[in-house]
């Protein structure tokens, strides 16, 4: 019975746990004095990382995307999700180029979410990047 329950609790847990081992969340803090900051993070296939942080309407917002490492093409790119976005983006640098400065429309936390694309997310391609950003 023991070993039962303690199976059972171990895919409980790994149940619980793996969906948020998908994905990665970062909140972006700037030191004190400083308008911007430089964050780093990895992208494993489909999987994305989200970078927040809090702003107001009318200031601009600059995002610049370098990928650092990849074992692909190095297809990288990021979007800015407004506050209260369930996906929809104000960027896409896919689109549009990995690097802007977009003017930000309502007082929020905006999210800068970098993912891959193409043969690179398809096939679990694994890559590394650098991402600029600054709000003034």
């Amino acid at each position: 019975m023991r070993n039962f329950t303690t199976r059972l609790l171990a895919l409980a847990l790994s149940a619980l746990t793996f969906p948020a081992l998908a994905q990665s969340s970062s909140e972006v803090h700037f030191e004190p004095g400083n308008y911007g900051t430089m964050v780093d993070g990895i992208v494993d296939g489909n999987d994305y990382s989200d970078f927040t942080l809090g702003a107001r309407a009318g200031q601009e917002m600059f995002v610049e995307l370098t990928v650092t490492e990849t074992n692909g093409d190095g297809t990288v790119y990021f979007n800015i999700l407004p506050p209260g976005s369930s996906g929809e983006a104000i960027y896409n640098s896919s689109m549009d180029g990995n690097s802007t400065t977009v003017d930000l429309p309502k007082d929020g936390q905006y999210t800068i979410r970098v993912y891959q694309m193409g043969n690179d997310a398809d096939t679990g391609k694994i890559a590394s990047f650098n991402v600029d950003l600054s709000i003034q």
